[in-house]
């Protein structure tokens, strides 16, 4: 592939995060194309592909068909969390390269058969986490790396959003087997993966409280979960994720020179400030609404196009899903658990 050849993606699940922010990314991007989308409902499919400007549509149980399409170069996968291995997998075996949501997978085995599919036909396996090239997040990254901040002491975090009873919530969302967790694998995996990417550690132990408000809808999944993470130096993470609070989201690092805090943190259609308070000066930068998937979908489609391993890649998926998994381990045993990065675990 030529570098001046733009990227052609299939996008695989047309719920609201495709229709909201995936698919109008394509209309921003500079190194990607919108050539097909996949849906279980065909007339969605072709609705939405003429809408978006894609020129194929598929229904699922035509994806065989969607890979074998000359002009998909890698797919985006925006289905449910229970069925991201599968879907990923398949991609890869047909030498599509593969751009996940986020969670990778809802278990450990799931995401090591992504990886291994992916390494075994030499595809690209990223994990669709935008803070990696949304400039608020990068900013806050450089003060931290820079040392602006001094040695790191605390990271305070929160996403919550609010599920309402009579708003058209997606089952899968409650389902376990669908989704693999509630608000944790929701939302609160903004929270775990950018505090890792921030300080470029890893969580050694896990502890965590999760509870429900509303059983009879929360039977499956947890409403809400607060959890703390610690990290080497010292260094404790406190976090929470809900939901069933208003949309919120945070992050906020407390370092021996100073601190500094990202309010909003995570969601991608609100204006950001990164504000502190650093050796006792003040200051404050505002960062305006951009396409953040755009550059998601750019980052990819360089990395194909210059045959380089993205960040962050399935490796990175697979640490977050171990980091959650001792979370909600820790939430069922009510104590403090280790979490293990070997490479027999990994």
């Amino acid at each position: 592939m030529t570098n001046n050849k733009r990227v052609g993606y299939a996008v695989v699940g047309l719920g609201r995060i495709s229709q909201m922010a995936v698919l109008p990314a394509f209309r921003h991007s500079k190194k990607a194309k919108l050539v097909a989308v996949v849906s279980g409902d065909l007339k969605k499919a072709k609705r939405l592909g003429a809408r978006f400007g894609a020129s194929a549509s598929y229904t699922y149980d035509e994806y065989d068909r969607c890979l074998e399409n000359p002009e998909v170069d890698a797919v985006f996968i925006a289905t449910d969390n229970g069925t991201h291995a599968q879907y990923s997998v398949r991609a890869a075996e047909a030498g599509r390269h593969v751009l996940c949501e986020k969670p990778m997978a809802r278990t450990t085995d799931e995401c090591r058969q992504m990886i291994g599919a992916c390494r075994e036909k030499k595809v690209r396996l990223m994990i669709a986490y935008r803070k990696y090239f949304e400039p608020a997040s990068l900013a806050l990254k450089k003060l931290v790396t820079a040392g602006k901040i001094g040695r790191l002491k605390l990271i305070h975090s929160a996403f919550t959003i609010f599920l309402a009873p009579r708003k058209n919530v997606p089952a899968w969302h409650l389902d376990p087997v669908a989704s693999g967790g509630g608000s944790l694998v929701d939302v609160g995996v903004y929270c775990v993966n950018t505090i890792r990417w921030l300080t470029g550690k890893e969580p050694v132990e896990a502890s965590a409280y999760s509870w429900s408000t509303d059983h009879s809808r929360f039977s499956g999944v947890e409403e809400s979960i607060a959890f703390q993470l610690k990290f080497p130096d010292a260094l404790l993470v406190q976090a929470s994720a809900s939901f069933g609070a208003a949309q919120a989201n945070f992050l906020k690092v407390f370092g021996e020179k100073g601190w500094a805090a990202l309010d909003p943190a995570f969601a991608f259609d609100e204006e950001r400030r990164l504000f502190g308070k650093i050796n006792g000066r003040w200051f404050e930068k505002r960062f305006r609404v951009i396409d953040e998937f755009a550059l998601e979908l750019d980052a990819f489609a360089d990395c194909i196009q210059r045959r380089r391993d993205p960040e962050p890649d399935g490796l990175e998926g697979l640490r977050d899903v171990v980091t959650m998994q001792a979370i909600y381990e820790a939430a069922r045993e009510g104590g403090w658990v280790p979490i293990d990065f070997s490479e027999d675990a990994l």
